[in-house]
């Protein structure tokens, strides 16, 4: 017999409107024989959203960083949940005919990218079992995958770099720690991403000027023009170390620079955007303002939805975290109007000088957050492309009330992309969803789903 108990906050009134059964002995006594920081050996399964595969030792989960599904490896406990164990690999016993050797020297110190021991091919379709066991669990749904969008050369595509600054180490944080790993070159980065951190390390290293120390962050935007954004610990008062730090790094070749000073704000040199080429457009980006940073496959996406989207002639069109009109200004072409929605201030003003720069007159760029947004017109076409939490429950229910005739979703998350298909689904067909490789040698998920009011 199972015995009950009551919840702690109604123990203490006295009275109780439910009942919690308790675990049988038995059960919590295998739970807590689970060896933590101990070595246990076994087989992984399948992949799980986070670059982790999923292994079982004595019938309970385990979720493996540094594991390819089907390998047998021995495994250190690193820390225990209530329904899973977390572990870290020690040692391949049968390695996966797709495990490679990482290309970068810094791969399992530096925290950026989780996949370089997986062949590309093998990451592509782990990325793909993700994002249908989503779908499966959260969404109910078991849709036949459409065709992926990735690149064949899954190297030097990301044409932003953010890096962390400590006295004359520029890198990133090695996981889980605040700690800089230096690095001379990062092979996710685009060639001049890598040339403005060269560039970087040199000033870093060259003159011992006390205005050097104050450098948190630098940030390198790549298109026509190259900008540094530099995020320091300088107060407002010191305006004219800001100057001397700005020059160093315009004789250094940068065409914008940005360097953040305390209360002052952003203090601005040069260029004050660059440009990329989105088809037969100049998108122009600020290095306040998101824009997708592998370029050469959202040049790709982009192509893709226009050809899925030809029939907008007379449509009215809603882009919702519109950014900088990524996907709302090459469809103003063959649509009657495109209304951009975007909270991001810096995003909204190269929104604005894009439309202008391409002579495009019929899409407006409208300063608000999604919650927020008025729009008073029929929508016919919506777009939505949210940040990893997903749509709120408010953007929910404001796209349930104009009901367009389609929706587009692009998702950085399979879990809140199943959520919120879920939560549409009463009134939408799901016509097609399919991953988006934005982010190679990375755990990252994007994806691109169609919807159609049923």
């Amino acid at each position: 017999m199972v015995e009950l108990k009551t919840c702690l906050p109604c123990a203490v009134v006295g009275r109780c409107p439910r009942k919690i059964p308790e675990k049988p002995k038995e059960a919590r006594r295998k739970r807590k024989a689970m060896p933590h920081h101990s070595t246990v050996t076994l087989t992984t399964e399948k992949p799980v959203y986070g670059g982790l595969s999923l292994g079982r030792w004595q019938g309970k989960v385990v979720m493996v960083k540094g594991a390819l599904p089907g390998e047998r490896v021995e495994v250190r406990i690193e820390e225990q949940k209530r329904d899973f164990s977390l572990a870290s690999t020690q040692r391949i016993i049968t390695p996966s005919p797709d495990r490679r050797e990482p290309r970068c020297g810094l791969f399992g110190l530096c925290g950026g990218c989780q996949m370089q021991y997986a062949s590309y091919e093998r990451q592509v379709i782990m990325k793909e079992e993700v994002l249908k066991d989503a779908l499966k669990r959260l969404a109910h749904r078991e849709p036949e995958l459409s065709l992926s969008l990735f690149e064949r050369h899954p190297w030097h595509y990301r044409s932003r770099g953010q890096f962390k600054a400590e006295g004359v180490r520029i890198g990133f944080y090695r996981e889980k720690t605040r700690e800089v790993v230096d690095a001379e070159a990062c092979p996710l980065m685009a060639d001049p991403v890598n040339s403005g951190l060269s560039s970087a390390r040199a000033i870093l290293r060259g003159k011992r000027v006390p205005f050097l120390s104050a450098i948190r962050e630098i940030h390198f935007t790549c298109g026509e023009e190259t900008l540094v954004l530099i995020k320091t610990r300088l107060a407002a008062r010191e305006r004219k170390d800001a100057d001397a730090l700005a020059a160093l790094f315009q004789g250094a070749g940068f065409s914008g620079v940005w360097v953040e000073c305390g209360d002052a704000g952003l203090i601005k040199y040069g260029e004050r955007f660059t440009c990329f080429p989105l088809g037969g457009l100049c998108y122009t980006v600020s290095p306040l303002s998101f824009f997708q940073s592998h370029w050469r496959l959202n040049q790709e996406v982009v192509a893709f939805m226009k050809k899925e989207l030809q029939h907008l002639k007379g449509k009215i069109v809603l882009d919702l975290y519109a950014g900088a009109g990524n996907f709302s200004l090459p469809l103003a072409g063959g649509a009657d109007t495109v209304i951009a929605v975007e909270e991001n201030p810096a995003a909204i003003e190269d929104g604005k000088r894009n439309a202008e720069r391409n002579r495009i007159v019929n899409c407006r760029f409208v300063h608000s957050s999604a919650e927020r947004a008025v729009v008073q017109e029929r929508v016919h076409l919506l777009i939505l492309d949210p940040p990893r939490p997903g749509l709120t429950g408010r953007v929910v229910e404001k796209v349930l009330a104009m009901l367009p005739e389609r929706i587009v979703y692009i998702s950085c998350n399979p879990a809140t992309l199943a959520r919120d298909l879920r939560k549409l689904s009463e009134q939408y067909d799901l016509e097609s969803v399919r991953m988006v490789d934005f982010f190679p040698q990375t755990y990252h998920i994007e994806s691109l789903a169609f919807l159609r009011l049923k």
